[in-house]
This record gives structure tokens, C-alpha cells and sequence, in this order.
């Protein structure tokens, strides 16, 4: 006997959860989601901090310092403040973006006010112990070498350097060089942590299966009694400039290496673009952001070049960049950069409405998967508060997403790719330098690694 097999129904609509938003006394903003069976609560702190705020000659005390919060308070030593953690199973941890520290923790449900607590502890009362910032400064330095040797590092450093004004922060590594990381002492974390740190314009967020929580009251005996007083305003964001040569090619020797790295970009939008950020979504996942797409189908499927290339539009607190890496091997470095500038060049035609209908469907019907964990909702949330966003950012991308047409990115990708490329390769250069000159990109520096 045979068994009819069931209609596929369209999916339902998905949206992102909603919050409980609540403010505390001191001016923090409380985003609580409550997502069911999820027992291991995320928790995301975001401190407007930007890296503009480091002494010039200091650059990198920003990352040294957030490594250094978990390493012991004013209450407890660092071994002490890490038995702690490990007796109630807590996650946690800090870093730097460019232009906030961000704070993570993850803990059981039932331990949550505990860890809140040490989260506190964490941002407002960190210890800055000599023997820890000795570590964190040698640590650091340490890593500056190894991404030295690096080929997509490397990369990534020449790119920066080239195709933001030099005068301005987002020209020089989130981390420091080894001469402004050698220079902080104990004196400087202090100094800049009691300087750039406070409860003013912060954003927690929490999510989990918060049945039986009183979150907003266990917020606000933790993290709301922070308090900096005298703490210095908010100093709104502004663009990076782009220098004024950007548009050349730099070549990184490194004699004898087997491959060469690309790092290929020019200016791209924020999330608050007049076009949608949904459009520049999907032009990422076609041009360069799936094995599938238009790079990989040729460079990897076809010729064999790569294992992967790839190519995304990334945004910054404001404006951002159209950024395109991967490597190749040595022999093939001058033909796969031809036919990967043809193919950002050709972008600028547009797409076909099934190519749209394919990338639409994709990240569309993906994102429940993508936001199934309460930690991907804690870092969506948090993401969306610093970059001054509200918390239905992103179903409302998601429903415009549906609506996108290919005229829509053909409108979107030209507003921003205008032909002009920043362009490093990291390689060989005596392999393929001539052949790269040949193409006729404009002028050509070759620089030591």
C-alpha cells in the first residue's frame, strides 16, 4: 500500500525574540530575553569604549586591559576570583571591538545572580595586579609576532594601513604595534580603565530560560549599583576617513612562500544605510560568502585555485568596508587575481532574479537555525544596542530582506563599489610582481614583510 506523501508547506514567518527592556538607577539598559529551554543564561555587557579613546602612544592598552578583568578584583586575588568561576560553572571573559568593550558570561540558570555579581566585580573593581599586567603586556607582544608571520594577518594590517588615513585610529591594529603594547604599564591600565569605563550609555543584555528570575531586580543589585562618578560623556562616533592614495596595490614580500594572500576592499555602509542593510546582506552571500557563490564557483570549483575566498560587506560603528580575502598558490597568483577583480568588477552589473531568490531564501530561512542558541540572541542583541539599533532591527531586516529585487542591489552595490580597489597580496613577489604591474591597476609598492 502506498502512503501519500504530506504537502510541503511554506515556512511561517520567523521574527527575533522581543525583550523586557528596563533601565536601571544608574542609566543602564536592561534588554532581558526570555527563550524557553535554554538553561544556560548568555549574558552580554556592552560599554561604549572606542579606541579612539587611547593615548597615541599607548595604542592596545584597550585589548590589554579588558584581558585583565578576569584576572582578579579588589575583593578577590586572581586565583581566588578563578576558583570562584569554576565552583558555579561560569564563563567569563571580556574583549574589544572598535568601539566598545564587550563582556561575556555564561552560567546556569541558578547560579546567575552569583555571576552577575563577580561580573560586576569584573567591570567595576578590577585588581590590575603588576605580576597579571606584565603577563598581558608579554602575552600580547608575543601574538604581534606570531601574527607577523602570519599571511591573512599580515594582510589584514597592510590593508588597514593603506586604505584609512593615516592620521586616524582604524589605520593602525586593534591591539597595538610591539613598541605602543611595550610601553603600558600598571599605572596606564588603571589610569585608562578609571578614565573610559562606566556604567553611562551600557547595555546589558540577558538571555535564557528566565522562569522563576527576577532579572531586572537581579540586575539591578549587581550591575546597577556600579557607578563611576564624574564619568566623561559619550563621545558620538564618527567615520574613519579613507586616505587619500587608498586606491593602489601593496605587495608584501615573503620570498619563497608557497601561496599568496589577498586582502581586496574599498568603502562600504553601516547598518543605518538609507538602502537596507539587508541588500548588502545578500550581495555578501552572492559575491563571496558561500561555497556556492559567484568567487568560489570559479576560483575554487572551476580552476582549482583556492579552498576559499571569501568576500562580505562589514560594518562599522559608522561607514565600513567591501573587504574580499583568501589565498591561492604561488603560480596562479597574477591569472586568479585577474579573474577575481573581473569578478567584483562584473557585481557592479548585477544579479540574475534567481541568484537573488537563492541568497534571499538562504539567510532567510537560515536565521531561526542561526539564532536557536541563547548566546547567538545575546550577541545579536548586544551587537544592535551599540551600534545604536533597536532590538526588532533585525526581523525588520529580515522582512525587507523577502522584498529585495535585483534592480534593489544592483542600486545598493553600486552606491558604494565604484570600481577603485585597495589591493595587497602577501607573497612571493618576485614570482608574480611583473605579471601584477601588467594588469594595469594603477600604481604598485612592494614592501618588506
Amino acid at each position: 500500500m502506498s502512503v501519500a506523501r504530506p504537502d510541503i508547506a511554506p515556512a511561517e514567518p520567523w521574527t527575533f525574540p522581543v525583550p523586557q527592556e528596563t533601565v536601571l538607577d544608574n542609566g543602564i539598559r536592561l534588554l532581558a530575553f526570555d527563550i524557553p529551554g535554554q538553561y544556560v543564561v548568555s549574558v552580554r555587557v556592552g560599554v561604549p569604549t572606542p579606541l579612539t579613546a587611547e593615548p597615541r602612544h599607548l595604542e592596545g592598552i584597550a585589548t590589554v586591559m579588558s584581558r585583565l578583568l578576569d584576572e582578579g578584583t579588589e575583593r578577590h586575588s586572581p586565583d581566588e576570583f578563578a576558583e570562584l568561576l569554576e565552583r558555579k560553572g561560569i564563563g567569563l571573559g571580556a574583549g574589544m571591538t572598535e568601539s566598545a568593550l564587550v563582556a561575556e558570561l555564561d552560567v546556569a540558570a541558578r547560579h546567575l545572580g552569583d555571576a552577575l555579581d563577580l561580573l560586576r566585580q569584573m567591570l567595576a573593581e578590577p585588581a590590575f595586579a603588576e605580576a597579571e599586567v606584565r603577563r598581558a603586556v608579554a602575552t600580547r607582544q608575543a601574538e604581534i609576532e606570531q601574527e607577523r608571520a602570519s599571511a591573512p594577518h599580515r594582510a589584514g594590517r597592510e590593508f588597514i594601513a593603506t586604505f584609512y588615513d593615516p592620521a586616524d585610529r582604524a589605520s593602525r591594529p586593534t591591539g597595538g604595534t610591539a613598541q605602543t603594547v611595550g610601553a603600558i604599564t600598571r599605572e596606564d591600565v588603571v589610569a585608562f580603565h578609571r578614565g573610559n569605563l562606566g556604567p553611562g550609555g551600557s547595555t546589558v543584555v540577558v538571555a535564557g530560560d528566565l522562569s522563576g528570575l527576577d532579572v531586572p531586580t537581579l540586575v539591578q543589585q549587581t550591575l546597577g549599583s556600579w557607578s563611576v562618578p564624574g564619568q566623561a560623556p559619550i563621545v558620538p562616533p564618527v567615520a574613519a576617513r579613507r586616505s587619500a592614495t587608498a586606491a593602489r596595490t601593496v605587495l608584501v614580500d615573503r620570498p619563497g612562500s608557497v601561496q599568496s594572500e589577498f586582502a581586496i576592499g574599498w568603502s562600504g555602509p553601516d547598518r543605518h544605510t538609507d538602502l537596507g542593510w539587508a541588500a548588502y546582506q545578500v550581495l555578501s552571500f552572492l559575491i563571496g560568502g558561500s561555497p556556492t557563490a559567484r568567487i568560489d564557483t570559479v576560483l575554487r570549483e572551476e580552476r582549482g585555485y583556492t579552498y576559499g575566498i571569501r568576500s562580505a560587506f562589514r560594518p562599522r560603528r559608522v561607514g565600513g568596508t567591501f573587504l574580499t580575502s583568501g589565498s591561492v598558490r604561488t603560480e596562479v597568483t597574477v591569472e586568479a587575481l585577474k579573474l577575481l577583480l573581473d569578478i567584483l568588477d562584473r557585481a557592479r552589473e548585477g544579479f540574475t532574479e534567481e541568484e537573488v531568490r537563492d541568497g534571499v531564501d538562504y539567510l532567510s530561512k537560515t536565521a531561526p537555525g542561526r539564532y536557536a542558541t541563547a548566546d547567538a540572541v545575546a550577541g545579536e542583541a548586544a551587537t544592535l544596542a551599540l551600534d545604536g539599533l533597536p532590538p526588532d532591527f533585525t526581523t525588520a531586516n529580515l522582512q525587507t530582506m523577502a522584498r529585495l529585487t535585483p534592480a534593489d542591489l544592483r542600486t545598493a552595490i553600486n552606491a558604494v563599489v565604484t570600481g577603485d580597489w585597495t589591493l595587497v597580496v602577501v607573497g612571493d613577489t618576485g614570482a608574480w610582481a611583473d605579471g601584477i604591474r601588467d594588469l594595469g591597476r594603477g600604481e604598485v609598492t612592494v614592501v618588506p614583510n
